[in-house]
């Protein structure tokens, strides 16, 4: 079986596109459709709920942090077993850093790398007539990538519907479908962000409701129809981090959820045992791994009772006398002295790296991030590069005694200092890894 994909794209972010994509995913899942999703740069939350629409995980497609033969290897990955993969673009088709052409991060660096088609997602709402002049400027705007048909998103009306759609026909742009305005699609937000899949109360319910909500509005044959075949080019690239260790115990619930499918891929498929286990079920990691992961995710939510959590507090040190712990952005919130929450109250955390951190004084930090080991680690050896990003408002009250462990660049090489923490087996730092440096394909170091 050849898969076929396709580019939902979009003019700018808050267009509905994520909505749209599950809408046409759970579609094509209930006319038994073997549909994949993926999502174009570092996101942790709309992959979790592609893979609640297609039942299939949703793997990442960066082109700034993984280099081509990477996500090569990871389409690849991704069309296995699939009739049909749908590849999410993040915010606007062409946002991503100054940078080469084709590893700026923007899903039109997949597009024109996969010769993928593009469906243009337009949110038509305060528009009519201009709606064709926005296409217009896709159209021919980056070699390699081809806008092949929109679909029309917040609708009015019939009126509205035929002012919007008479313009694109003078520009020869296909429509694929209109969905009409209705606030019941939006899906819930939090402070930083839309509530994670696990934690939607009807996700099933609202699933099946956008699967109708596609059967009705989008012509879901012209869109099959529309895709290309999926054939990047044959790659032994190894698309993630080295294994951190044979046997892996990875902190998994509400608090520590952000870790990237292609990570977990790439460990199991070399032989690597994951075992999961929950800190807010208070329990600690299981003492036959030999390496603990604690991932990003919402511990500014669970502070209290994470700081209540004795018998995972007192396991993870343990576990940290003989054995590498290593945390991520929240984990690595976790592993300080403590944490401040929203609400300005402060909460003892692990004490195993000596910092502090806060959300009452909220900083916001985002972007890529191409960090160099100063020591080993489990992401990586001394002097190994690695390519990922920063997404936190976590303020840092108390740097504490730690040695640093990584040095970091923005994604234009701008020095940025220092970051992270390490102490006797204990690592961690803000940053999240996306994928490894390699010597390869002439673009890295």
């Amino acid at each position: 079986m050849t898969a076929r994909g396709l580019i939902i794209g979009a003019p700018r972010s808050g267009t509905g596109k994520t909505t749209l994509t599950l809408a046409m995913l759970a579609a094509f899942k209930r006319r038994g459709v073997a549909i994949r999703a993926a999502k174009s740069g570092p996101d942790y939350i709309d992959p979790a709920f592609h893979a609640a629409a297609t039942g299939a995980p949703s793997v990442n497609l960066d082109s700034w942090a993984m280099s081509p033969s990477q996500l090569a290897t990871l389409a690849t990955d991704a069309s296995q077993g699939a009739e049909l993969v749908i590849i999410e673009s993040s915010m606007g088709l062409f946002d991503g850093v100054d940078t080469e052409p084709g590893r700026r991060g923007a899903g039109a660096d997949l597009a024109a790398r996969l010769d993928l088609p593009v469906l243009l997602t337009l949110d038509v709402s305060g528009q009519s007539q201009t709606a064709a002049a926005v296409a217009r400027g896709f159209v021919g705007y980056a070699p390699g990538v081809t806008i092949a048909a929109v679909l029309l998103n917040r609708v009015a009306s019939d009126r509205h519907k035929a002012g919007v759609t008479t313009a694109l026909a003078r520009i020869g742009l296909p429509i694929l479908g209109a969905v009409p305005r209705d606030e019941r699609f939006s899906l819930p937000e939090r402070h930083l962000g839309l509530v994670q899949a696990g934690e939607h109360p009807a996700l099933q319910r609202l699933l099946d409701r956008l699967a109708d909500l596609a059967e009705a509005h989008i012509d879901l044959d012209a869109l099959a129809r529309l895709a290309r075949p999926l054939t990047p080019p044959a790659t032994n690239a190894t698309t993630t981090l080295a294994p951190p260790g044979q046997r892996i115990a990875l902190a998994t619930d509400a608090a520590f959820s952000f870790i990237y499918p292609h990570h977990l891929q790439e460990w199991r498929r070399a032989g690597c045992e994951i075992h999961c286990f929950s800190p807010l079920a208070d329990e600690p990691p299981p003492d036959g791994c030999d390496v603990c992961w604690l991932p990003g995710g919402y511990p500014e939510l669970h502070a209290g009772a994470l700081a209540a959590a004795n018998r995972f507090g007192d396991g993870l040190r343990r576990f940290a006398e003989t054995r590498p712990v290593h945390g991520e952005c929240g984990g690595y919130m976790v592993l300080g002295e403590r944490l401040e929450d929203a609400q300005g109250v402060s909460h003892l955390m692990t004490g195993l790296l000596g910092h502090a951190t806060s959300f009452a004084r909220r900083k916001m930090n985002l972007g890529y991030r191409r960090v160099t080991l100063l020591a080993g680690a489990p992401i990586g050896a001394p002097g190994a590069t690695i390519r990922g990003h920063e997404f936190h408002y976590a303020s840092v009250l108390d740097r504490g005694p730690d040695d640093p462990l990584v040095t970091l660049r923005d994604a234009l090489g701008r020095d940025l200092g220092t970051g992270g923490g390490r102490r006797g087996h204990v690592t961690g730092t803000f940053f999240h890894a996306i994928a490894a440096e390699t010597d390869t394909d002439g673009q890295h170091a």
